[in-house]
């Protein structure tokens, strides 16, 4: 069969059970690439094997670092220590909004995870706001808020497989150069966003005459007490960043390796801080959560190698160059794989092993070709994408509802990325 038409098959099984059944994606996605390998002529045995080498070549990439990041993440929130973050960030942002958008941001990165992110903060936030309506304006921008971050920032696991397959030696500090002003630009068009159309839920703390301070029995009252900031919540992620330029000056390791070694001084650094009960707990939790991430990566690894070794990038990439502008495929297959199974890192995992070695590389810039891809992996984020449904859980809002405060800011983010990405292809990089 046609590598394109055997391709566009698989996308609509795997979106068809991905909605009917709402299995593991680790086993829609081996399911995927066992499906393409032999619509697209592989054997079994070459199908299976390939299958195998796409799981240990994404293991081998994200392994420790997801690991470490859900250690880390655990670790905090077994002792209420993102918590204390968000009220450090209280301290000098006094709107809740604002608050919650900037806290998605920021913990999603180190963390490695934008769910893990949400799903912490989740009930801290519950604490800000009392009024059902505003509470959930909250719980939105933090799920965009970290979003556009795990898009747009290295080192996060969307952006690392992108990185490591197109940038072609260019340095990660010129891509975090563009990808974080970029990225805080559209958050803040985000909040723009939600200001208009939820004008009452950006009320000040000052502002709200009846808003009140939070008590003892409040969640968050602990970290409210303290005065000072709270350098042991924060301490993992300044050892993070104090290990970067131990290890590209002093060490001088690769980009791979230095992004596995900081991780493990920031979860090391969380395991000292933190207290025997908490640690037990904190790792054996943070284990867990670490696998059912690593595990639905590595199928994308599976069904991405698969569609390589079918010889798709060759033919199919050839067919689709004809028919549109080269430069929008990278987007238009990441918004395809995206809507097609709904997870971005996925999407960026397939992406890369599809476009690796193919004739887009070649024709745009590294930094716009990551930037298409992360845009193509935002603009579809509907009903086959996890989040979408735990934000639905959380807010308890309905589906039309739900596309309006997370599907459609989401996409908005995704059109903002492209349109700057195609203008640093023809007006920077041409």
């Amino acid at each position: 069969m046609d590598p394109l038409l055997a391709f566009v098959i698989t996308l609509i099984l795997i979106t068809i059970v991905s909605l009917w059944y709402r299995i593991s994606p680790f086993f829609t996605l081996i399911g995927g690439a066992v499906l393409f390998g032999l619509l697209a002529g592989m054997t079994p045995d070459a199908t299976m094997l390939g299958i195998i080498a796409g799981i240990g070549k994404v293991f081998s990439a994200f392994g420790i670092i997801i690991l470490c990041g859900a250690v880390i993440a655990k670790l905090l929130q077994e002792q209420h220590q993102i918590e204390e973050i968000v009220t450090d960030i209280r301290r000098y942002v006094k709107n809740p909004p604002v608050i919650a958008g900037i806290s998605g941001y920021l913990l999603s990165v180190p963390i490695t995870c934008c769910i893990t992110a949400y799903i912490m903060l989740n009930p801290i936030l519950d604490s800000l706001e009392k009024d059902r309506t505003k509470r959930n304006v909250l719980l939105y921008l933090a799920a965009v808020g970290g979003i556009i971050s795990y898009a747009l920032i290295y080192p996060t696991p969307v952006v690392i497989p992108l990185y490591e397959a197109f940038s072609g030696g260019m340095s990660p500090l010129l891509f975090d150069a563009i990808s974080i002003p970029l990225s805080l630009l559209l958050l803040g068009g985000i909040l723009l966003y939600f200001r208009f159309i939820h004008p009452a839920s950006f009320t000040t703390e000052r502002d709200n005459p009846q808003a009140t301070p939070p008590t003892q029995s409040d969640e968050i009252s602990t970290p409210v007490l303290h005065q000072g900031i709270h350098w042991r919540a924060w301490a993992p992620f300044i050892a993070i960043l104090i290990a970067i330029p131990v290890a590209l000056l002093l060490l001088k390791l690769s980009q791979m390796s230095m992004i596995n070694f900081i991780m493990l001084v920031g979860a090391v650094t969380a395991i000292a801080l933190s207290p025997p009960a908490a640690r037990a707990t904190g790792l054996s939790q943070g284990a867990k959560h670490a696998g059912l991430i690593i595990f639905d990566i590595c199928g994308a690894g599976a069904l991405g190698f698969v569609i390589v070794k079918s010889g798709f990038a060759h033919v199919a990439l050839g067919q689709l160059t004809v028919l549109i502008p080269i430069i929008l495929v990278p987007f238009i297959l990441a918004a395809l794989i995206e809507t097609a199974q709904g997870s971005r890192v996925v999407t960026a995992v397939i992406t890369a092993e599809v476009l690796a070695g193919s004739a887009v590389v070649g024709a745009i810039h590294p930094l716009p070709l990551i930037l298409l891809v992360g845009a193509g992996s935002c603009v579809v984020s509907y009903v086959t994408d996890p989040f979408f449904w735990l934000v639905q859980r959380t807010t308890g809002d309905d589906i039309k509802t739900v596309v309006k405060n997370y599907t459609l800011p989401i996409a908005l983010a995704g059109v903002g990325i492209f349109i700057v990405a195609l203008g640093l292809e023809y007006l920077v990089f041409r």
